[in-house]
């Protein structure tokens, strides 16, 4: 990256670490069961609400008790449960439209970052009806409260209820990228651990080092606050604790009450702290291929981590040592290694694959462009990347 670039890049990224305890961050008020919402619809006198799920929610029977609840307490609800990895415009689109006929008052999003994303976009469109969802993407362009939202996570991962981030998909271009805003937060996020038992192996995998992603791209960045940095730590911790036993165990009610916690602060520390590139990249991935957010993280996360080589080793090693990962004793450099070697270790356990299958070389120079746009000058990543730089890291992923 040349020098004027980075200098731009650094001054904004200072600009938005001072300006972080004046901006109106807030964390959602946390319940521990699905069925607590229904005092709190009723204390606001909501009596219709769009529920926002996907097929294998549906499939697996998992909102079964809560239409039944909310049927004996006549609380009218509409589903969409066409949601799917990566939503599309078009999908918030439909989306709105369900709520808009059914005259809905709240929305609750029940599933993974997707259905969550969804949610929060369906939102910002219903509030602002004028502003298509392109013309969102970025910092600050809603501005407007949404619809009661309530985020229910049944992946221990994406931390999206507690971020101010949505992720959408041009059905055009296979674009996905981020909508930022304060207003997408939810104001309730539920913790409930039963909807978790049932999941599948492969993604209770791939959220758990999805979440792990958070924690640590929050941590090294240059944008960490105390709070941020405290958050990042537990995260890590109790990923290390408790990821292989969700996946080894899946039943283990410890294990996964570990996991949502895990992703819930690590969701904390990085909407405060952001991401880095090994999001970006992933962002363009998943939008070309329609590959899912966490098996792109998980492949991604050891490998950037040793681009940035010496840059993160200080960080890396306060990880490691805080999580029992390496031993007080341990340099930085070999602590930031063992740390390193422990995902590619946890990914090789969980039978997550090291390359990205499908990846068509043509389409690297586009996938980096919008890798690049999205990360500079947003993301404060512990070592600058431009476009070109950015491209050597897809061809390391592709098989």
């Amino acid at each position: 990256m040349n020098i004027f670039k980075r200098i731009y890049c650094r001054s904004f990224q200072f600009v938005m670490k001072v300006a972080i305890p004046f901006l109106p961050y807030r964390i959602p008020k946390i319940l521990s069961q699905v069925e607590e919402i229904i005092p709190i619809l009723k204390a606001k006198r909501i009596n219709r609400i769009c529920i926002v799920t996907d097929q294998g929610i549906q499939e697996h029977h998992l909102l079964d008790a809560f239409y039944k609840v909310l049927e004996e307490n006549q609380i009218n609800y509409a589903v969409y449960d066409k949601t799917i990895p990566n939503p599309t415009i078009d999908q918030v689109e439909e989306a709105r439209a369900l709520y808009l006929e059914k005259h809905c008052e709240g929305i609750v999003a029940v599933g993974g970052g997707s259905p969550m994303d969804l949610a929060k976009a369906m939102g910002a469109r219903i509030v602002c009806p004028k502003k298509s969802v392109k013309k969102m993407k970025g910092l600050l362009h809603i501005r407007k409260r949404l619809p009661l939202l309530f985020a229910v996570p049944t992946t221990a991962g994406t931390g999206s209820e507690t971020t101010l981030a949505a992720v959408i998909v041009d059905s055009n271009t296979h674009h996905k990228y981020p909508i930022n805003d304060f207003s997408l937060i939810p104001k309730y996020a539920i913790l409930d651990y039963h909807i978790t038992l049932t999941l599948p192996k492969p993604i209770t995998s791939t959220t758990g080092m999805d979440a792990l992603t958070h924690a640590v791209e929050a941590f090294i960045g240059k944008s960490r606050t105390p709070q941020t940095k405290r958050m990042a730590i537990e995260a890590v911790c109790l990923i290390h604790k408790h990821l292989l036993n969700c996946y080894q165990h899946p039943e283990s009610v410890e294990d996964r009450k570990g996991m949502l916690y895990a992703a819930h602060y690590a969701g904390i520390a990085f909407t405060k702290s952001y991401v880095g590139y090994i999001h970006a990249i992933a962002h363009s991935l998943g939008g070309q291929y329609h590959l899912p957010h966490g098996l792109a993280n998980a492949i991604l996360l050891p490998l950037i981590l040793e681009e940035y080589g010496s840059k993160v080793y200080k960080r890396l090693s306060i990880l490691a040592k805080k999580s029992g990962i390496a031993e007080a004793k341990d340099s930085k450099e070999a602590a930031a290694k063992k740390f390193i070697s422990w995902i590619y270790e946890m990914n090789a356990s969980m039978n997550i694959p090291r390359k990205v299958p499908g990846i068509i070389e043509s389409d690297i120079p586009q996938m980096a462009t919008y890798a690049n746009q999205e990360g500079n000058p947003l993301y404060p990543v512990p070592v600058l990347m431009d476009k070109k730089q950015l491209m050597k890291l897809y061809y390391k992923v592709k098989e």
